[in-house]
């Protein structure tokens, strides 16, 4: 498998977890649907629970797991983020994924308080958000000139009619993330120059899809590159 930043810190994370305590780590994945992070978790020996509204996605978050040999590591639980007290033990997890969830939230604090709460205290919630700026510049490429002005002036990084109720920058991620009393330790891109480079360059050079990799975690934590990365990631521990 080619280096991928998030997962490298996800699995340094979680071999933290493994040399403070024997049993397999728990990890709670939000809005996780049809398991792209939690199969792969449950594989490596995490005990995976799965929350999401989705009755669809949670039904192929179980087929995927059935074949992956790992349904008995992963649970399923219909719900939405901001009930996740209801519906999982407070404190209960060593890691917290909120891939993809902080976007949509009507409550952006309640949800953070949510997932912080859910986390064991020194246990990390990793959360991977819509970067605004990375919004901007696809909108001025695609010469939609006005849109790329919205997105730079509203306070959200929202456009009108938007599916997205925010989009995020590196400080409007860190101050989130603070104020809902978390300590962040990495702030990074995801998506930083993969989406750059023509399919062709990777189909016709040997070991370019490698050497894209390896460029891709190495810019991953490099401003500004890291600040205009199709995404941002930020890995953050409950005291």
């Amino acid at each position: 498998m080619r280096p991928d930043a998030v997962r490298l810190a996800l699995d340094t994370e979680l071999a933290a977890v493994r040399r403070r305590h024997a049993e397999a780590p728990r990890v709670l994945d939000v809005g996780g649907g049809s398991g792209v992070w939690a199969v792969p978790l449950a594989a490596a020996g995490c005990l995976v629970t799965v929350v999401d509204p989705s009755p669809n996605a949670l039904a192929t978050l179980q087929r995927r797991a059935v074949e992956a040999g790992v349904a008995d590591h992963v649970t399923a639980v219909q719900g939405d983020s901001d009930a996740l007290s209801e519906l999982v033990p407070a404190g209960g997890a060593d890691l917290v994924l909120g891939h993809g969830v902080l976007e949509f939230v009507d409550d952006l604090p309640a949800a953070l308080s949510q997932l912080a709460g859910a986390a064991a205290p020194g246990g990390a919630v990793s959360v991977l958000v819509a970067n605004r700026y990375a919004a901007l510049i696809n909108r001025v490429l695609a010469g939609r000139l006005v849109d790329a002005r919205q997105l730079l002036d509203d306070p959200e990084g929202q456009l009108p009619d938007d599916t997205l109720k925010r989009r995020f920058d590196v400080d409007s991620l860190r101050s989130a993330l603070s104020a809902a009393g978390l300590d962040v330790e990495l702030l990074q891109g995801y998506g930083v120059v993969a989406d750059l480079v023509p399919g062709a360059v990777l189909e016709g050079n040997p070991g370019a899809a490698e050497a894209l990799a390896q460029l891709e975690v190495a810019a991953a934590t490099q401003a500004p590159l890291r600040d205009v990365a199709s995404r941002l990631h930020a890995l953050a521990r409950r005291p």
